[in-house]
């Protein structure tokens, strides 16, 4: 059956590169093409309605009368679906619904992920990575194993019965069409365990003696299974080789590769190995490495997503001013706005990307719009570590100055975490309740750093380091940046401000 499996999906995937080299010839055409599709469809939803759509025909016109909309503008419509309202934001009723990191106001965010949105965007756009894949190595034995994957679970929405909610890699398994379970491990029923300490082992059992051939999945969960593997496999094995010989490719997102690069290599020492980058989120499927020497990701233009992008510089305006491929520079920094076929319109997703080039369009993911750790899918945001931190203060009679959290890189076997830089006008009772405390607030406000927090096996708890008062004031001095509006900066996805501090003179 594998080998047919094979002979079907090479021929299969030819066909799909036609339709990638389609967009990427006409690009203006496809995304004015998707506009229209797009406004037709949702003309007589509650949202269409209520913003006149019938009378958009023009992307210009729809600049004019939709409002950008951060989570939070789109919250009331899509609690309205959450409980099990039609015809909201999107044609009929929607179902399923991404759970994401956490805003100011509340632990998650659910995103809607109607059937055209999985059919048309998650799982076309996963076939054209394949194809683009093959493409480039035409000698692929992909299909003659399995493929892995790490996801998350799901379960009903807190708000009806009507729908369920879970981690996109969660909604996108459950719903695949069944003869996918041929070629993907392990099967639906660990792949959707919800308590990960105990998926993990039983993950590990149960794949061990696969033939898997690709990996999907962050690199911090799968780094953790990795290890989870030879553990099992215990003398007999000293990398994911010895278990799986045909491995040849992972596919990773969400988070910067490069820190876990060294360790997959060590982990896996193939010169055939494959690394491939995408840009898949909760809200859709955005984007994937399309050429082997370069990291630059191909931007996806007929997927049920219609792009715009704002000047990071201009984010904070009222009313800014948003652009549309043929309007965009490349080595400028963008902050994207979405509009989908599961209903978010002009959404704006929070990430920040710089074009590196406008024929074809490819991007580089830069951040996020505001401050941010997201270096193991924790998603860590200045509102929760100064909420968390606030907490432990209260609860332990200290007061604080100033702060600033860094990551901690992961080295081999032991795991990443963050650095929080403390400097205390009053100190807490005892600095290790203060710790519990401001990670356990940290959890309650985050599902994502809750979830990565498990059994210390992706995150690490926070180490604290107390800085002499003054610190960060001669720190500021020294970069130039005292009074006016100059700011410590709370949250940096690097060590560029941890290490520089940690340096300075009267700390060494």
């Amino acid at each position: 059956m594998i080998p047919l499996v094979q002979k079907v999906a090479g021929w299969f995937l030819k066909r799909r590169i036609e339709h990638v080299e389609q967009f990427m010839r006409h690009p203006h055409e496809t995304q004015e093409r998707v506009f229209h599709e797009l406004i037709e469809k949702a003309r007589h939803t509650r949202w269409g309605s209520h913003h006149g759509y019938e009378d958009i025909h023009t992307i210009d016109q729809f600049r004019s009368q939709v409002p950008v909309s951060p989570y939070e503008a789109l919250y009331p419509w899509i609690e309205m679906e959450l409980k099990g309202e039609s015809d909201i934001l999107w044609p009929g009723r929607t179902q399923w619904f991404a759970r994401s990191s956490g805003t100011t106001n509340d632990k998650s965010k659910y995103i809607p992920v109607s059937q055209e949105s999985l059919d048309d965007c998650h799982y076309k756009a996963g076939q054209d990575m394949l194809a683009v894949y093959f493409h480039n190595k035409p000698d692929s034995k992909l299909f003659t194993g399995k493929s892995l994957s790490i996801g998350g679970s799901h379960s009903h929405s807190p708000l009806s019965k009507h729908a369920r909610c879970g981690d996109v890699s969660a909604v996108i398994l459950e719903n695949l069409p069944s003869f996918y379970e041929m070629v993907r491990a392990p099967s639906k029923e660990v792949a959707l365990m919800p308590n990960w300490e105990e998926k993990l082992p039983v993950m590990a059992r149960e794949v061990m003696h696969d033939d898997v051939t690709a990996l999907v999945g962050v690199p911090t969960w799968t780094l953790a299974l990795a290890h989870r593997l030879l553990d099992e496999a215990k003398s007999s094995s000293r990398n994911l080789l010895d278990i799986w010989p045909n491995l040849e490719l992972y596919v990773h997102g969400g988070v910067n590769f490069e820190p876990y690069r060294a360790q997959f290599e060590s982990l896996i020492p193939s010169p055939f190995m494959s690394y491939l980058d995408c840009y898949n989120a909760s809200e859709g499927f955005f984007g994937f490495q399309h050429e082997r020497e370069r990291r630059d990701l191909l931007l996806l233009l007929d997927y049920g997503i219609f792009y715009e992008f704002i000047p990071v510089e201009d984010i904070d305006q009222e009313h800014p001013r948003t652009f549309v491929l043929g309007e965009v520079e490349t080595g400028k920094n963008y902050a994207m706005l979405i509009s989908t076929n599961a209903g978010l319109w002009r959404y704006l997703i929070g990430d920040t990307l710089m074009f590196t080039s406008t024929d074809p369009y490819t991007v580089r993911v830069t951040g996020r719009t505001k401050q941010f750790i997201n270096l193991f899918g924790e998603e860590l945001m200045v509102d929760n570590a100064e909420v968390a931190l606030s907490e432990a203060c209260r609860q332990t009679g200290a007061q604080i100055e100033n702060f600033t959290v860094g990551p901690i890189f992961p080295e081999q076997t032991v795991q990443g975490g963050h650095e929080w830089l403390i400097e205390f006008a009053v100190m807490p009772d005892t600095m290790e309740h203060f710790s519990y405390l401001l990670d356990s607030r940290l959890k309650e406000l985050n599902s994502d750093y809750e979830a990565k927090r498990v059994g210390d096996i992706a995150l690490r708890p926070p180490r604290i380091v107390v800085l002499p008062r003054g610190t960060f004031h001669e720190w500021m001095k020294k970069r130039g940046k005292l009074g006016g509006q100059h700011k410590v900066p709370r949250l940096a996805n690097h060590r560029q401000y941890v290490d520089d501090i940690l340096a300075m003179p009267a700390l060494l």
